[in-house]
């Protein structure tokens, strides 16, 4: 469903277990996505909904009161549902699917404001696949530690688990110190706006880190990661 040129929206975020909700962990890092890439974007954020809500069992609407709420709000203004990342609204694609028939437009702030319904599928079907995966690789190496006699939740499993958080968030800062640069250069064009810019990058070819085009979103978090 096309996003409607009214640009207001409804911001949704989600955390999945009591605990999450109880400390606030997750909700602050989803709605300061969502503001920059409203202020991208020049989005005004109507109203928000948080919801707490367990992982586990079957996703359905009505286990889910927040997120209903938020369709009814954003279906009467007659504007979109905005969250942060695609895995707020679900992890898995049966689900995303039935959301589509809400005829709710969503905006992901992580995808940008190009990814059509057909592409939110596409996404949703690869991180379905992706957390199927990882969840596959995890029981082999932990069945392949407790062969070899490691302890389970043994400081050298921590290790590693904080070895490879640590290699990603230096990989992304890397990415961001190459990318700055050129958009150092393209600002020196007269592009000053995240989107011109955005779309300058992807016309020189320059990667993404999951690849695609650039969005003004992901020119906003390059600019953040290298100032802090």
């Amino acid at each position: 469903m096309p996003v409607t040129t009214d640009r207001r929206a409804v911001a949704y975020y989600r955390v999945s277990t009591s605990k999450q909700g109880a400390s606030g962990l997750g909700i602050e890092a989803q709605r300061a996505a969502v503001r920059r890439f409203a202020e991208a974007e020049g989005f005004d954020i109507i109203a928000e909904h948080i919801e707490t809500e367990s992982g586990k069992g079957a996703d359905a609407l009505d286990r889910r009161p927040v997120l209903a709420a938020a369709l009814a709000e954003a279906r009467k203004a007659k504007v979109p549902v905005l969250v942060a990342k695609l895995d707020r609204l679900s992890r898995d694609v049966h689900f995303i699917s039935g959301l589509m028939a809400q005829r709710v437009p969503f905006i992901v702030a992580e995808l940008g404001l190009d990814a059509d319904p057909f592409m939110l599928h596409l996404f949703a079907a690869l991180s379905e696949k992706e957390r199927a995966l990882i969840s596959a690789r995890t029981k082999d190496a932990l069945a392949a530690a407790k062969a070899r006699g490691v302890k389970l939740g043994s400081p050298a499993i921590e290790k590693a688990r904080a070895s490879s958080i640590a290699t990603n968030q230096a990989n992304a800062a890397a990415h961001a110190a190459r990318v700055l640069p050129v958009i150092e250069a393209i600002k020196k064009t007269g592009a000053t706006s995240l989107r011109a810019i955005a779309a300058e990058l992807t016309a020189r070819k320059v990667e993404t880190v999951r690849g695609g085009a650039w969005s003004a979103m992901q020119v906003s978090n390059i600019l953040k990661r290298t100032t802090e």
